[in-house]
């Protein structure tokens, strides 16, 4: 085996191979899992990833101008050395500290690992078909991503194989090369501007990559239809394979704009494809095949063609690409992801302008007075169209009216039903049932046949304004089980408002009827027996917490926004809800009936969506640790 890696090409195939897995299956995968297994989310999420692009802007574009150690093998085996103790610390329990000081590890070692890699990557590649091995390491690394043994295994071995991997890279790297002759420059030489658009293409396509990957990763019906199960990861690692071949060949062929345009149109299709649920299968096919064959010219670009005077002008150039278009391009693309949930079809147009923009300015750049024309005409038509009187067709609409538009606009029938489903559990839940005529009268229905959510049929009746607003900015935090994403950009403008109002709306005339319904529920015999405190503590912090702590998330930020304060049960104060009964089963029950079904005319929600067990374990713990407060009052 270690012959064999001493062959020209093997050595940095293996080495790029190396740290794709590194990347992929590490620092964007299992690395988020462990944190959220820590149970490091919201704000303090995004400080930990925060820190790792600090550290992989800083490291890619401090590293060429490193002097203390100008030998290239020393430089990649630091980079190797800090990302593999990166992955092995991320196995301690790592509190809010411990997990910025690692994801900064990680940045700061992929960092000097890429960028040492790239700028010296004929030493390991040799001289003979160096894009081949660039292909082959960049295919290979996803294919190994995609092993679906490896793939769905626990974050703790990934992490563990992410280390080891690296130490095998340390030793791979130290195994001696064959001399090589060659030229340092590989391409003719272009003007600046060439490698802004390098960059800029770059950025737009990583950006598309990560909030792609974002959507998919945190939408389940997303995922199942992607890459869950072994039919699928066995066709990404394939398609992964082939496209990264096929980049490399075009790259050497037809030179970077065509391969990075045909990446473009594959993620742009990709893109748009998600946002319709139906097409996820055909998504999951153009996606990788997008992936790979930018994250070939990602690497051949500023080790292979890029032209340079030197190797530290070559060095340079590859930290500007990685840290604009790697590591910003990767957050940009991330936070649109968190906030929109989806990526516009206007972003994509965006991207598709930058992209495609420098390989058609060749064959357009003789044609200046047609580009003129078409630029008059262009501009021309958009005044006249802003010019003439706007129609008051929207002017006219309610505002549950708009906020229905704005619901149907945003897909939210995509996660969200609107039927409670007679004869079921739903009844008690949801509220009461909607007759099939009262359903048909509905332009267009929207009853709705997936519940990623919660029924929405009766939510105006069970959800105040101020918490719908609350969850609409932060979903996960208002609700700790929520994987919907925040919607907070639509009260940018009166789109949020409406939204609001037209899911206040929901509720018919059966609901107060079933207030009433709510208020003789009781929980079974059965429940309360299997109720464990030490369980509900748990439960309580992450559904309860975020509202009745002086630390919550929610409470805080909404505090003046509330009908009546929150109460901070874990000092008994503010209490605007005094309890009956007197022996702790009753009170039980009383707060069981509370925690099922929240306080009518308050803000105070249900979770209704809890199991009687769990519920009745939320209840023995307030029961028990609220008690003196109450008595108190």
């Amino acid at each position: 085996m270690t012959s064999k890696l001493r062959q020209p090409g093997l050595q940095g195939a293996s080495l790029i191979a190396i740290t794709y897995v590194y990347f992929l299956i590490f620092a964007q995968f299992s690395f988020l899992t462990r944190l959220a297994n820590l149970g490091v989310a919201g704000a303090h999420l995004k400080a930990v990833m925060a820190a790792m692009a600090i550290g992989g802007i800083l490291c890619s574009l401090l590293t060429p101008r490193i002097s203390r150690w100008p030998s290239p093998g020393l430089r990649l085996r630091a980079g190797f050395t800090l990302s593999g103790a990166a992955a092995f610390l991320s196995l301690l329990p790592l509190n809010l500290a411990g997990g910025i000081a690692v994801s900064f590890l990680i940045g700061a070692g992929l960092g000097v690992l890429t960028v040492t890699l790239v700028t010296h990557l004929r030493q390991w590649t040799g001289s003979r078909n160096p894009l081949l091995m660039v292909g082959l390491g960049t295919g290979t690394g996803y294919l190994i991503c995609n092993l679906p043994g490896f793939f769905n295994s626990s974050a703790e071995l990934q992490a563990t194989v992410a280390g080891l991997m690296c130490l095998g890279g340390i030793g791979i790297s130290m195994l001696p090369s064959p001399p090589q002759h060659f030229e340092l420059m590989d391409a003719p030489s272009r003007p600046n501007h060439w490698f802004v658009a390098a960059i800029a293409s770059f950025a737009a396509l990583v950006w598309l990559d990560s909030a792609a990957f974002f959507i998919i990763q945190n939408s389940p019906s997303l995922k199942a239809g992607t890459w869950q199960g072994s039919a699928h990861l066995w066709a990404n690692g394939m398609l992964h394979l082939a496209a990264a071949l096929a980049g490399a060949w075009l790259l050497g062929k037809r030179g970077l704009w065509l391969v990075l345009s045909l990446s473009f149109l594959a993620l742009g299709a990709a893109c748009l494809l998600l946002l319709n649920p139906t097409q996820v299968v055909l998504a999951s096919l153009f996606y990788p095949i997008g992936v790979s064959m930018y994250s070939v010219a990602l690497v051949a670009y500023p080790s292979l063609l890029a032209p340079a005077s030197s190797v530290t002008e070559r060095g340079k150039q590859a930290g500007w690409i990685y840290a604009i278009g790697g590591w910003i391009g990767s957050a940009m693309g991330i936070g649109m992801a968190q906030n929109l949930g989806h990526v516009p079809p206007g972003f994509v147009l965006g991207a598709g302008v930058v992209v495609l923009a420098p390989g058609m300015f060749k064959s357009l750049r003789w044609r200046v007075r047609e580009i003129a024309l078409t630029t008059v005409v262009g501009i021309a038509a958009f005044c006249v169209y802003h010019l003439l009187p706007s129609s008051p067709v929207s002017a006219q609409l309610s505002q549950v009216e708009r906020g229905r538009r704005v619901y149907i606009s945003e897909g939210c029938i995509s996660c969200h039903s609107q039927y409670v489903r007679p004869n079921t559990s739903d009844v008690l839940m949801w509220g009461p049932v909607e007759s099939i005529q009262e359903l048909r009268q509905q332009q267009p229905p929207l009853i709705g046949n997936r519940r990623q959510g919660p029924d929405l049929a009766e939510v105006g009746g069970r959800r105040s304004p101020l918490w719908l607003k609350a969850h609409f900015f932060s979903p996960a935090e208002v609700s700790g089980a929520s994987i919907m994403p925040s919607f907070g950009f639509l009260f940018n403008d009166e789109r949020g408002d409406d939204l609001v109002a037209y899911l206040g709306s929901l509720r018919t005339s059966g609901t107060v009827e079933h207030q009433v319904a709510e208020k003789n529920w009781q929980l079974p015999v059965s429940s309360i027996e299997q109720a464990d405190a030490v369980e509900g503590g748990k439960l309580y912090v992450r559904f309860c917490s975020t509202c009745h702590s002086t630390d919550g998330l929610t409470g805080p930020a909404w505090h003046a926004s509330f009908k009546q304060q929150a109460t901070d049960l874990t000092t008994g104060t503010s209490l605007h809800y005094v309890l009956a009964a007197e022996s702790i089963a009753e009170r039980q029950a009383q707060l069981a009936q509370i925690t099922k079904f929240g306080i009518p005319g308050t803000d105070m929600p249900g979770h209704e969506y809890l199991s009687d067990k769990d519920v009745a374990s939320i209840s023995l713990w307030l029961s028990e640790n609220i008690r003196q407060p109450i008595e108190n009052h």
